[in-house]
This record gives C-alpha cells, sequence and structure tokens, in this order.
C-alpha cells in the first residue's frame, strides 16, 4: 500500500515537472514567434522592394510585412505578460527578448519605411539610408537603456541613479515606434514609387521626418505609460468584456484604422503629457526663483 502511494506521489511529481518545464518554455515560445514575424517583415520588405515595378505585387507584400509588426507587438506583449503571471522570468528570456525586440522593432521597421518609401525616390537615397540607420541605432540604445535601468535603476545616457517608476517607460518604447510604421503602411500600403512625381518627393521627405521623429522620441526621456493597472481593471468584467469585445470586432473589421489610431496615439503620448505638465506648472506660477549664490568672501 505504502508503494502504490509512493509510486502515485512520485508519478505526481514528476508530471508537476513537466507541466513547470513547459510553462517556462512558453514565453520563449512566443519570443520566437516575435523573432520569426520580424524576420518575415524584412524578407517581404526586400520583395516588395525588388517588385515595385509590379503595385499590385508590391502593395501586398509591404502590407503582409506591416501585419506581420503588428502581430510581433501582440506576440511581444503576451510573452512578457505570461512570464509575470506564471513567475518564469529568467535572464535568458529577458535577452532572448531584447535580442527579438532589435529584429521586430529595429531592424524591420527600418528596412520596411526604405523600401516602402524614401528608398526608390530620386535624390533622397542616401538620405534615407542615414535616416532609416538613425533609426535603427536609437531603437538598439533605447533597448540598451532600458536593460540597464531594469538591473541599475541608473539612465545609461546621463549616468543619474533614482528610484525607477514601473509605471512608466523613459523614452518612446521601440514596439510603439514599429507599429506606427507598421499602422501608416498599413493604412496606406500602395508604395509612394508609384505616386506622381512632385506628391512622391513631399511624401518621402514627410516620411524622413516622422522616422526621424521617432528616433529622438526613443532616445528622449519622454514618459511613456506601461498600462501596468490593466491587469486589475481586467477583474471588472461587466466594464471591461464590452470593451475589449469592441476592440476585437474593430481591429477585425477596420484594422487599417484601428493599427494607426492606437500606434499614433500612444506615440503623441509622451510629448502631449510633457505639454501638459508644462502648462500646470505655469498656471501654477512656474517653477520656484533659483535664488542666487553669496558673493565669495
Amino acid at each position: 500500500m505504502k508503494r502504490m502511494i509512493g509510486g502515485e506521489a512520485d508519478t505526481w511529481r514528476r508530471g508537476r515537472q513537466r507541466l513547470r518545464r513547459g510553462i517556462f518554455i512558453l514565453p520563449s515560445t512566443l519570443t520566437i514567434g516575435n523573432i520569426f514575424c520580424g524576420f518575415y517583415a524584412v524578407v517581404h520588405a526586400l520583395k516588395g522592394y525588388d517588385a515595385l515595378s509590379e503595385v499590385q505585387t508590391a502593395e501586398k507584400l509591404f502590407n503582409q510585412a506591416a501585419i506581420a509588426i503588428g502581430i510581433a507587438w501582440l506576440l511581444d506583449n503576451l510573452d512578457g505578460r505570461i512570464a509575470r503571471l506564471t513567475n518564469t522570468t529568467s535572464e535568458f528570456g529577458v535577452e532572448l527578448d531584447s535580442i527579438a525586440d532589435f529584429l521586430s522593432f529595429g531592424v524591420a521597421p527600418a528596412v520596411l519605411a526604405y523600401a516602402w518609401g524614401y528608398g526608390s525616390t530620386p535624390g533622397l537615397e542616401k538620405v534615407g539610408w542615414a535616416i532609416s540607420f538613425l533609426f535603427l541605432i536609437c531603437g538598439a540604445l533605447r533597448l540598451a537603456r532600458f536593460n540597464v535601468m531594469a538591473r541599475t535603476s541608473s539612465d545609461a545616457f546621463t549616468g543619474k541613479t533614482s528610484k525607477l517608476d514601473k509605471r512608466y517607460f523613459v523614452g518612446l518604447p521601440t514596439p510603439g515606434a514599429a507599429g506606427l510604421v507598421a499602422g501608416l503602411i498599413h493604412f496606406f500600403p500602395s508604395p509612394v514609387a508609384a505616386q506622381a512625381g512632385s506628391q512622391r518627393h513631399w511624401n518621402s521627405l514627410l516620411l524622413l521626418l516622422v522616422m526621424g521623429a521617432l528616433a529622438l522620441l526613443m532616445v528622449s526621456t519622454l514618459r511613456y505609460t506601461k498600462f501596468v493597472d490593466l491587469g486589475a481593471k481586467l477583474r471588472q468584467p461587466f466594464l471591461t468584456l464590452p470593451l475589449l469585445s469592441l476592440v476585437v470586432m474593430g481591429i477585425w473589421f477596420y484594422s487599417d484604422w484601428m493599427m494607426l489610431l492606437v500606434a499614433g496615439s500612444y506615440v503623441l503620448y509622451g510629448p502631449v503629457l510633457k505639454v501638459g505638465g508644462l502648462l500646470q506648472r505655469i498656471r501654477r506660477g512656474g517653477p520656484h526663483p533659483v535664488e542666487p549664490a553669496p558673493p565669495p568672501k
């Protein structure tokens, strides 16, 4: 009898260990899916660039690349939340997630913007190459700063050490910047090369400005919310389930509008929050005047 009970206990223990190993693998599997989406987006962006002479084919390829970046954004949100909910976070997972983010939200949008937009505009090829590289390197710096601050609460750019506010990111997160690029291309999948001369030139310049602004926002000190309270609010089903249903239906039927609206709103959140804080301080009378230093004796 004791042998049977002991055998059942061993079987239950082994089953529990296998389940725990499976739970540990799940976040990394989602991260690998994120990497696949980033690679898929890069390949389709290059294929679209080669097919610019066939507008419909190029439009389809660019749109698929933009959708892949959107799916990568979804997987990036899921793997972190699942790892925290199941208490399976690890140093390996953090490093793998950073590599995935660099590919999907750094390399992929930089290549996609160049191929879809200004890369084929006469006179802007070199400038476009430089702006895409600026976006890429700022994304890498943003990810490096996030990793440093998460470990030491010290800003990798300024070297200042302060208490880390877990409610906010410092600088625009790379998924937000990549999401706006993907949202623009998903909304306007027809490549800029298919447009008329002057319109093509001005739209290329506008995209260059957008990419440059996104690069600067990523390395800025503007605050962007993490939506850390979202999990608690989801426990109110009578309020959140109808809203989630509307969001799902909106994404399903109007993915182009929803993707651009959500990404654009999040990118603008940081500057609007900063301007709102400045206006609030001005209304309160501005910062206290600095007293002059006493003259030397």
